[in-house]
This record gives structure tokens, C-alpha cells and sequence, in this order.
């Protein structure tokens, strides 16, 4: 599987970019959650709105549950947040009441309301969220070249990439979820503790180095101790004798999963890359989703559902793969099946023991809507618009500045 390229091409690369530098401060990135319900007004929960700033989502319920004497585990969210940015978010919190919510003071948090509700909130209850980003120091002609692209994107969708954050700082994610599909505990602790980069920091390239050629304790004291702690727990193990597979076992859940998921993820964009171009044409043999409820349907007459994609009420999907996942048929079935073929897997391989990997089927494309474009008086552009739940902002800013995902965060 190959290390890059770990975004598809841009849909717009025809079209001139306005250049320009992003996230200089929170308030250059807005973002607004679209709930899928609201409070009912009764119930065993609370649920409410924050506006926070400066905060990621952990922290801030870190905060909230200091506040409300509850522990974290009884504040629930639909989604993660950015930190660099001024965010509203809902959350949900049992065992206090909506008055005592509302009277949380807390510096970089404000409450903004708050009722009784039915259940927990739980990551997916989301429709969506609007964006409002400031791009700094853009070209002079920048306005006209954004509303270009902006009405391009709004005509034919967003195409529905993971961006180069899904796959982690040191890019390679997604080979490690590789690695442990294919229970290759070598090619693990290559993508885990060695492939130093030249962009790494002199310590942890050198540790790196060393762990590539198997002096593990050596490594273990030149790895940064500012550096993830998986990396450390594992050079430990290797140090003091342990199997390759024996220290692996010391990975947390949490980061196996993610492993995965980046695994996934960029399966899904090698199948979406060769379709940008033509983003939203139908194939026979397509299973083909219904932006409305997101219902899937099996396409056998492209030609005659073809209008209906081309006024972006339905588009083509690519596999998130697992064991159950339902593939498509025709040429896109193929694909989908010579992909694996070529990365060596299978769809049993996603049958892993206390990991039960959702499998699911992804647009390839996405609608943007509430689109807007206009100059910020000092030189640049505040581009405003809405995704739906799983988008990303930061392929809408790729299209429209034409600069390196990389350096936008995780929005």
C-alpha cells in the first residue's frame, strides 16, 4: 500500500486556487454542529449547547465534569471538535439538572442553553455542521476565484476524500492498520517505532533509525519522552526481551481501532481517486445512496438515474471495508475486489478477535450547501458553508486555496 498520495485529486484543479495562509487564530475557524433533534423538554438527561474556544472536545468535558461533580463518562458528544477554534457544540450530561448546566461558568466554555432530553448523546447523532473560515492574505483577485470554485463544488458535490489528518503525524496510519490485518508484526513495528522521515525531529528520527535496526533499548533511550506513549510501551517490551507480538499486544484498543479505520479510510480514497474526474457519473453496478435518508440501491440503468445525480440527490459509494460489508456489482464491483486482491487482502481479514470492524458504504461525493464567499476588509476571504456528518472542511479549503491539506489541522 503505498505511503502517498493519501487524499485523491482535486476536483477543481482547473480552476486558480486563492492562495492565502489559514488557522491564525481560533477566530479564522468557526464551526456549528446541526443536531439531528434538539431537547424534548423531559427526560433523565440534559442536553445542551457550548460555545467554546481554544478547547478540544476532551478538555472541555474534561472541565464541564469538574463543574458538574459528575464523572467524563456521563457527558456524552456527537462528535469531536476542534481545538484551534471557535466551536458550538452539543453535548449531554445525566445526574444534574439543566439549571445547574446553565450556571457552569467556566473560562474559554459558555453555556448557551440547556433542557431535559431522553436519551444520551451519543457520536453520530449529527446531521451535520456549518463552517465560517477566514482565509488570510489571499490573492488580489481572491473573491471571484473562491465564488468560481465554491459553484463548482455546489454543482457537482464535494468529493468525500479522508484527509492526509486522518492518517496521523507521522503519515502512516493506515499501513499499521494494514500490518495488523495482515497479522504482519514486523512490517508493525517498522510502521510503528522505525520509518524515520527527514521531517522528523533529529531525536525521534534518530530513535527511529535505531529501531529499524533492531537495538531497541538504544532506541527506547533516544525516543523523545514528549512522543506518544504506545511508541515507548512497545520499545519497552522489545527492550526487555519481549516477541514482536508480545509487545504489540501493550497497543490500547483505542489506537488499534484507529489503525483500522485509517486502513479503511484509505482504501476508500484509492477507490475515489480514479472518479473524481467525473464525480458524478453513475456506473452500472454501482450501489448508489440517497442523500435524503441514506438509503443504498443497486444501479442497473445508469442512463435512467442519471438525472437524478446529476441534480446531486443521489451519488456513487465506495466501501469502508469489512467482513460484512455489501460490495457493489459491474465494473465498480470489480474494482473493489481487484483493490483487495492487490493489497493482499481479504474480507475475512477484517474479521479480527475483540474487534467487531464496522464495515459501511461512503458517498464519494458530498453536497455543500449554505455557500457563501466575501472579502474580510484586510485582504482576505471568509469562506462560509455546510457539510454533512463525516465531511471534511479541510477538502473544501484544499479546492479553494489549492495548499497542502497538511497544514490545516483537523477540521
Amino acid at each position: 500500500m503505498p505511503l502517498t498520495p493519501l487524499t485523491p485529486p482535486l476536483l477543481t484543479a482547473e480552476l486558480p486556487g486563492i492562495g492565502g495562509r489559514v488557522r491564525q487564530s481560533p477566530e479564522d475557524f468557526c464551526v456549528e454542529e446541526l443536531p439531528i433533534y434538539g431537547p424534548s423538554g423531559r427526560g433523565d438527561h440534559v442536553l445542551f449547547e457550548i460555545e467554546k474556544r481554544g478547547l478540544s472536545t476532551f478538555n472541555d468535558i474534561q472541565r464541564l465534569a469538574r463543574a458538574l461533580d459528575v464523572p467524563p463518562r456521563l457527558i456524552g458528544s456527537a462528535g469531536l471538535k476542534d481545538a484551534h477554534a471557535v466551536a458550538r457544540q452539543w453535548l449531554s450530561v445525566e445526574r444534574v439538572t439543566p439549571e445547574a448546566v446553565l450556571a457552569v461558568r467556566i473560562a474559554g466554555v459558555q453555556v448557551l442553553q440547556a433542557d431535559r432530553h431522553r436519551n444520551r448523546l451519543k457520536i453520530g447523532h449529527l446531521r451535520g455542521n456549518r463552517f465560517a473560515i477566514r482565509v488570510r492574505d489571499a490573492v488580489a483577485d481572491a473573491l471571484p476565484r473562491a465564488r468560481a470554485i465554491l459553484d463548482l463544488l455546489q454543482r457537482r458535490g464535494l468529493p468525500n476524500a479522508y484527509g492526509p489528518q486522518r492518517f496521523g503525524a507521522h503519515r502512516n496510519t493506515h499501513l499499521l492498520g494494514r500490518a495488523l490485518l495482515l497479522q504482519d508484526a514486523a512490517a508493525m513495528l517498522h510502521w510503528l517505532v522505525g520509518d524515520p522521515h527527514e521531517d522528523d525531529a533529529p531525536a525521534e528520527r534518530r530513535a527511529r533509525e535505531l529501531a529499524d535496526s533492531g537495538d531497541y533499548a538504544a532506541a527506547l533511550a533516544a525516543w523523545p519522552h514528549s512522543s506518544p506513549e504506545a511508541e515507548r510501551h512497545v520499545l519497552t517490551a522489545l527492550a526487555q526481551g519481549h516477541t514482536p507480538e508480545q509487545a504489540l499486544r501493550g497497543i490500547p484498543p483505542q489506537l488499534t481501532r484507529l489503525y483500522l479505520g485509517a486502513c479503511q479510510a484509505h482504501l476508500f480514497n484509492r477507490l475515489l481517486a480514479p472518479r473524481v474526474a467525473h464525480i458524478e457519473r453513475l456506473e452500472a453496478g454501482d450501489l448508489a445512496i440517497k442523500h435524503a435518508n441514506g438509503a443504498f440501491f443497486l444501479v442497473e440503468d445508469a442512463a435512467a438515474e442519471q438525472p437524478r445525480a446529476d441534480a446531486l440527490e443521489i451519488s456513487a459509494t465506495a466501501p469502508l471495508y469489512s467482513h460484512r460489508v455489501r460490495l457493489a456489482q459491474g465494473l465498480p464491483g470489480e474494482r473493489e475486489r481487484a483493490l483487495l486482491l492487490a493489497e493482499g487482502l481479504a474480507l475475512e481479514r477484517f474479521r479480527l478477535a475483540g474487534f467487531d470492524l464496522r464495515g459501511d458504504r461512503r458517498p464519494l461525493r458530498v453536497p455543500l450547501s449554505e455557500v457563501a464567499a466575501e472579502e474580510d476588509g484586510a485582504g482576505g476571504v471568509w469562506l462560509r458553508f455546510a457539510l454533512p456528518a463525516g465531511a471534511y472542511a479541510t477538502n473544501v479549503l484544499a479546492e479553494v486555496t489549492k495548499a497542502d491539506q497538511a497544514s490545516m489541522g483537523d477540521w
